[in-house]
């Protein structure tokens, strides 16, 4: 194994030369965790106020899982404060005001004719390939937890594939430890410069894939879409890369499938998730609301 040279505590379960560590986290991260997507899913009446009980059923499934779904009687309720009061609860309040969010710093993903949206994928009915949100961040600016909240969903389609990034951690240490050592490379991946008219909008960013954070929380910046991402040349990050690929195409039973419905929602630290192409209702058009945190979930009730 590759000695690791980032600068994680001796005592992290994240290091590599710590393999009891490791051991031990990986077990009790893989006991009794969920077989399919219905155990994350917890049933709320108002999101805006949530009871302790459900507070507690859905801080015991992010616990385990870094996500849980909840679907409430929000319905079709147009109303954004139903997402941003119920991330509030869980202690999510920085919020990232990207340059698609509307002018609450709360994205609404729909369909859109908007002049410039035209280059971006979220915007339109096709199909998103795996990633993470907001992996060409600043380092100083990482998205730690996303809610996805479901006004409409589309007359087919739209559905969401979810990976929890600890899991996908774990199948790669766990078949080479050197795949952890070349995705925490500082320079293991580049975000091309974002280019429009000739306007540079975003200067080239290099960074790791996974990183850790006080060194307990395990964090992944991660994108399938090869126009958006130039990979490390080397053998073993090109390796690595398509490890991970591979276990994301595969049918592994941590992958869960859903399709939010009215009044449902994905709140996440931020694990890997993709979308399915949809068709849309042009009465009743698919909307949801997105909402990105600096800060990662954290279970305290209040």
């Amino acid at each position: 194994m590759l000695k690791t040279n980032i600068n994680i505590d001796s005592s992290s379960p994240f290091n590599l030369n710590n393999n009891s560590a490791y051991e031990k986290w990986r077990d009790e991260k893989l006991n009794h965790y969920p077989e399919k997507a219905e155990q994350m899913i917890v049933e709320i009446n108002n999101p805006q106020k949530l009871s302790r009980a459900e507070h507690s059923a859905l801080s015991q499934r992010f616990c385990k899982t870094n996500m849980a779904v909840y679907i409430s009687q929000s319905g079709t309720n147009p109303d954004k404060q139903s997402a941003s009061r119920l991330a509030e609860q869980f202690s999510l309040n920085q919020l990232d005001k990207n340059m698609g969010a509307d002018d609450d710093g709360i994205t609404s993903l729909q369909v859109s004719n908007i002049k410039g949206r035209e280059r971006y994928i979220p915007y339109s009915n096709k199909a998103i390939h795996w990633h993470t949100d907001g992996y060409y961040n600043k380092t100083n600016k990482q998205i730690h937890a996303l809610n996805l909240h479901c006004v409409r969903p589309a007359r087919s389609g739209g559905e969401n594939a979810v990976m929890d990034h600890e899991i996908a951690y774990i199948r790669l240490r766990d078949k080479c430890p050197d795949y952890i050592y070349a995705l925490m490379a500082p320079d293991a991946m580049t975000i091309p410069a974002n280019i429009k008219d000739g306007a540079t909008i975003r200067l080239p960013r290099k960074g790791p894939v996974f990183s850790v954070w006080m060194n307990n929380i395990l964090h992944m910046r991660y994108t399938a879409r090869e126009n958006n991402i130039i990979w490390k040349n080397d053998t073993i990050t090109q390796a690595a890369v398509k490890m991970l690929d591979d276990i994301l195409h595969s049918n592994d039973a941590a992958i869960f499938r859903l399709t939010l419905q009215s009044g449902w929602g994905l709140i996440s630290n931020n694990v890997l998730h993709n979308r399915s192409e949809f068709d849309d209702n042009k009465a009743a058009p698919r909307l949801l609301y997105r909402l990105r945190y600096y800060d990662g979930l954290s279970p305290s009730y209040k």
